[in-house]
């Protein structure tokens, strides 16, 4: 059969048309987003809310019964160790308990001043017998005395030695006696009307709050006030338990969201040994732990009570293939992501370690360069084609 052109125009007239729709029916390729598997750093951290305290709080409390004056120390205010913050106006007892008391005093001082002359006499029994021992070292050096002579002399000054420090220490105790009968017979009235207790501070530091300032009657043990130094400050963050069993001390920490946009750090000083339960606000009953970082540097915008964010390392990688956590998903009981080649989604299984909320560690299935889907939809499927979205 002979081939004109006809037929020729023909037949590229048939392969256009097949073509065009081939073209027509083809499936579009799908647009999404596309990252990339690399190495570098990944480090996982613990994120939680947390407030600071002051170290070392001291809660003032009425040492006894009675009218308490009113408190006009403004918060802020610094104090020293055994400055007045308060006083006291003792309920008075009867006449009878405060005769007792009276003579509990003075008992007291009866046996301060037994003690104390006891211990006149103990150090100068010892200086008696450290002269001697040093006329027995002499006679020995000389050869008058043998050496055990001067060995009997030493133990001698020894036993008076201890004899002395047991004196000392029973006088302490009769000091502390008489402080503690005087106090009682304060607490009593002392049989005046006008006695007043003054409260104390126990430590330097400045006056973090009082309670109620008016005047109004108070039981042994009320809280006053309360004292310390807001210079010193730690942050104490509660973390679910699971959470704070990977948590050591020395873990580094960096604070955020504390008022001012300076990150901050500072590391793990304790774990506390107890959890507590709390109820989350979907309801949920969580076990807690607090956690306290010591803060080595304090920004002057920063105080006691203050609401911060804290980020606790719990683990590091340095060198590490790191895959965009947005890329995994579960397929069945493994992870899995689709790989991005020759223009089509790969379905591939992969093991991860460590993970944060951008990337997880690569442990098999991926290498560095490798492109991933992130954020993949139900419509992508593997060996479909795919496109880098604009």
């Amino acid at each position: 059969m002979r081939i004109t052109r006809k037929h020729l125009m023909w037949a590229g007239g048939a392969v256009l048309a097949s073509v065009a729709g081939w073209m027509a029916l083809r499936e579009a390729p799908l647009e999404v987003d596309i990252g990339t598997v690399r190495r570098g750093a990944l480090q996982v951290t613990v994120d939680a809310e947390g407030k600071t305290r002051v170290r070392d709080r001291y809660v003032v409390t009425a040492p006894v019964t009675g009218r308490l004056e009113r408190i006009d120390i403004p918060e802020g205010t610094s104090v020293r160790a055994g400055d007045v913050v308060a006083r006291i106006a003792p309920v008075p007892l009867d006449a009878q308990a405060v005769r007792q008391a009276t003579a509990r005093v003075a008992a007291a001082q009866s046996l301060r001043s037994d003690a104390e002359t006891r211990v006149r006499q103990a150090r100068a029994t010892l200086e008696q017998e450290r002269r001697a021992a040093g006329r027995v070292d002499r006679l020995v050096r000389a050869g008058a005395l043998a050496e055990r002579d001067l060995e009997d002399a030493q133990l001698t000054v020894r036993l008076r030695e201890e004899d002395l420090a047991a004196a000392e220490a029973r006088s302490r105790a009769a000091v502390a006696d008489v402080d503690q009968a005087r106090a009682a017979l304060v607490a009593l009235g002392g049989g005046q009307p006008n006695t007043r207790v003054l409260v104390r501070a126990p430590a330097d530091g400045c006056v973090l709050r009082v309670p109620e300032r008016s005047e109004r009657v108070v039981i042994v043990g009320t809280p006053i006030l309360e004292v310390g130094d807001a210079t010193v400050l730690e942050l104490v963050v509660d973390v679910l338990s699971a959470d704070a069993s990977r948590i050591r001390p020395g873990a580094l920490a960096v604070i955020d969201s504390w008022g001012d946009g300076e990150s901050l750090t500072g590391r793990v000083h304790r774990v506390e040994p107890a959890a507590f339960t709390r109820v989350s606000a979907l309801g949920v009953e969580e076990q807690r732990v607090n956690v306290v970082i010591d803060l080595p540097r304090l920004p002057p915008g920063l105080s006691d009570g203050y609401r911060v964010e804290a980020r606790i390392s719990v683990w590091e990688g340095r060198d590490v293939t790191i895959v965009p956590i947005s890329a995994l998903f579960r397929q069945e009981q493994d992870w899995a992501v689709f790989l991005v080649r020759g223009g089509r989604a790969e379905l591939a299984r992969v093991q991860i370690g460590e993970r944060n909320a951008t990337g997880a560690q690569v442990l098999d299935g991926l290498q560095a360069g490798d492109d991933v889907v992130v954020f993949p939809s139900d419509q992508l499927m593997s060996g479909r084609r795919v496109a880098r979205a604009h």
